[in-house]
C-alpha cells in the first residue's frame, strides 16, 4: 500500500497537472487571438501533454490502492500584454511543476519509497525537457519575435508540432 502522505501529495499533483493543461489551453486562446495558429497549436499539445501526466499519475494511485479525487480546477487569470508574456509565464510555470515534483521526489526518498522514486523518474526527465522547450521559445522568440518575417517563420514552425502521446513514460 501507498504511503498516505505521498499518495495525497501525488493526488495534489495530479490535479496540477489538470491545471497546467487548463493554463496552457489559455495560453493557446491568447495565441489564436492574436492570428499566431502555430503558437496556439503549440500550446494545445502542450495541454494534452499535461493530461497525460495527470492520467499517469492518477493511474499509479488507482494501482497503489488509492482513491483518487479531484477538486476543482482554477481559471486562469493571466492579462497578457504582448506575445512574450505566456511563454515567459509558461517558463515560469514548468519551473514550478519541477519544483513540485522533486518535492515529491524528496518525500519518497525521506521514507525509502524506491518503488514511487522510479516511478517519479520519467516526471523528472520529462520536467527538465519541458523546462528547456519552454526556455527555447524565449529565446527564438527574442531573436525572431520583433521581425514580422522571423515571427511568421516561428509560427510555422511551431505549427508543425504533432502530439505523439508517451510509450516511454509510466503506463495509463
Amino acid at each position: 500500500m501507498l504511503n498516505e502522505k505521498i499518495a495525497k501529495l501525488i493526488n495534489e499533483q495530479v490535479n496540477k497537472e489538470l491545471y497546467s493543461g487548463y493554463l496552457y489551453l489559455d495560453f493557446a486562446n491568447y495565441y489564436a487571438d492574436a492570428g499566431l495558429d502555430g503558437f496556439a497549436h503549440w500550446y494545445e499539445v502542450q495541454a494534452q501533454e499535461e493530461r497525460d501526466h495527470a492520467m499517469m499519475m492518477r493511474r499509479y494511485l488507482i494501482d497503489n490502492g488509492f482513491r483518487v479525487t479531484f477538486g476543482a480546477i482554477a481559471k486562469p487569470d493571466n492579462k497578457f500584454t504582448d506575445n512574450n508574456a505566456p511563454l515567459k509565464a509558461g517558463f515560469e510555470h514548468e519551473q514550478y511543476v519541477t519544483s513540485l515534483i522533486n518535492n515529491i521526489y524528496a518525500e519518497a526518498f525521506a521514507i525509502k519509497d524506491f518503488k514511487t522514486m522510479q516511478f517519479l523518474d520519467w516526471f523528472i526527465k520529462e520536467q527538465g525537457e519541458e523546462e528547456k522547450n519552454a526556455e527555447d521559445m524565449l529565446k527564438k522568440m527574442a531573436l525572431f519575435g520583433n521581425d514580422s518575417k522571423g515571427l511568421y517563420a516561428l509560427n510555422q514552425e511551431l505549427a508543425a508540432r504533432v502530439y505523439t502521446p508517451s510509450t516511454t513514460g509510466p503506463a495509463m
